[in-house]
C-alpha cells in the first residue's frame, strides 16, 4: 500500500494516470505531455509499475501502457476505511461529501 502512496504523491505521476484514464497510450504519446528528459520519465514510470498502478504492455518496438484502476480502488478505499470515512456509495450527492 505504501507504494502506492508513494506513486500517488506525486503531481506528474497522478497526470499520467489521469491520461490513462482516458485511453492506453505509448509512452510517446505520455512523454509528449510533459517536458521532462527520458530517463525522469521512465523513473516516473518505475515507480507506477512498482505501485501497480499502471502495467506496460510492448507491441513491436513500441510500450503501451494500461491503468489498473482496480489497485486504485482498493488502495484508495483502504485509505477511507483507515480513517473511517463512508464508502463513496453511499453519498447521494456533493452535499452529502461536505457534510
Amino acid at each position: 500500500m505504501n507504494l502506492v502512496y508513494k506513486a500517488l504523491a506525486d503531481p506528474t505521476r497522478r497526470k499520467i494516470l489521469e491520461l490513462l484514464r482516458e485511453r492506453d497510450l505509448s509512452a510517446g504519446e505520455i512523454a509528449s505531455h510533459f517536458s521532462l528528459a527520458k530517463p525522469t520519465l521512465s523513473g516516473h514510470f518505475s515507480i507506477l509499475k512498482a505501485a501497480d498502478l499502471i502495467q506496460a504492455d510492448k507491441v513491436g518496438t513500441t510500450i503501451i501502457y494500461h491503468l489498473n484502476i482496480s489497485v486504485l480502488e482498493e488502495s484508495l478505499l483502504s485509505l477511507m476505511n483507515t480513517f473511517n470515512l463512508p464508502s463513496p456509495q453511499s453519498f447521494n450527492s456533493v452535499e452529502d461529501v461536505n457534510e
